[in-house]
């Protein structure tokens, strides 16, 4: 914001700053600001005033309180940050309540509540203690959406936590990264069971039909998403050998699914095309594992939430996933993606 060099009256200072008169001289009875006077002994609105009063309209515009301001634009730098640290938070508090809403209004907007108690998920829950690297906190899941994504950094413990909470739903299967090494095992499968063979026939068709490429990896993957059994299936990083366009048909094939009452899926993923922070919607959920090991938590998709930008740098393009896929960080022999 400008500010020019001649003094302004009240009135103008208010307009400048698109607040109301009174809301400045209550600025100035709580000693915020001291505007000078004229003259004829009318207030005016200096530069300095001016800037002073423009931080303290920020600051309300925060939410913060006259007391808060006063500790922020009059406290020293070391006593401002409990402050701002403490209206981060209660803002982030906000972000998630509000979060839930949407969700539970977008839900609403589907019918999705009032068919609740047929979906799958209703009846899944996960309750036990974390594995190594964590210190066995005890960790409960007790809303599972359709489509549950966990992310993380390089050695975060994510493909333990997710291993862990496999066992933990009861008859859930985890699909490693091996999935595609012994085709012919997974190929006779197929063979064995006419019923699945069509299944994953008619999914590949319709993959391929949105670009996708057909491979061992997708082959493998689908086998795992069209078998009767397991009640819940968590896939270690889905984006394995997969490239852009399939990884996007996939995605838009697992939604589809979603809608349609399938069974819940948690998905290991680093790939923006797998997990697009500005596509995710109502039955869709993220689980964040941090690098410092603190306990794995929810996480919003939207700007602002608490722990959005920590999730959205563990994203990558699968373009850029592809050329450091090669990579391997010398690390201990149980170290853990």
């Amino acid at each position: 914001m400008g500010y020019c060099a001649m003094p302004l009256s009240a009135s103008e200072a208010a307009t400048r700053l698109g607040v109301s008169m009174k809301a400045l001289r209550l600025y100035e009875k709580r000693g915020l600001v001291n505007p000078g006077r004229t003259a004829a002994g009318y207030r005016a609105y200096g530069a300095d005033t001016l800037a002073r009063a423009a931080e303290v309209v920020a600051l309300r515009a925060l939410g913060l309180s006259l007391a808060q301001v006063a500790q922020v634009v009059e406290g020293r730098p070391q006593n401002r940050e409990p402050v701002l640290a403490a209206q981060e938070s209660a803002l982030e508090g906000q972000i998630c309540r509000l979060t839930g809403s949407i969700h539970r209004i977008r839900a609403m907007r589907a019918n999705r509540e009032l068919a609740r108690w047929q979906n799958p998920c209703a009846a899944l829950s996960a309750a036990f203690e974390l594995p190594w690297p964590w210190g066995g906190e005890w960790f409960e899941l007790r809303e599972i959406r359709p489509i549950n994504y966990i992310v993380g950094p390089l050695g975060s413990g994510k493909t333990r936590f997710a291993a862990r909470l496999a066992a933990a739903i009861p008859n859930a299967a985890f699909l490693g990264l091996e999935r595609s090494k012994d085709w012919g095992a997974t190929a006779a499968r197929l063979h064995s069971d006419a019923a699945l063979k069509s299944r994953v026939d008619q999914s590949l068709a319709s993959l391929i039909d949105e670009g996708a490429q057909d491979s061992e990896a997708l082959r493998a993957l689908l086998i795992a998403l069209e078998a009767d059994d397991p009640p819940g299936l968590v896939v270690d990083m889905i984006e394995q050998g997969l490239d852009r366009a399939t990884q996007e048909a996939l995605i838009i094939h697992l939604r589809q699914r979603a809608r349609a009452g399938a069974r819940p899926l948690f998905l290991m993923t680093r790939s923006s095309a797998i997990l697009d922070l500005s596509a995710t919607g109502p039955d869709e959920a993220i689980i964040f594992c941090p690098a410092n090991h603190s306990p794995p938590i929810h996480v919003a998709p939207y700007l602002g939430a608490a722990g959005y930008e920590a999730v959205a740098t563990c994203l990558a393009s699968p373009e850029v996933r592809a050329r450091t896929a090669g990579t391997i960080a010398i690390r201990r022999p149980d170290s853990t993606r």
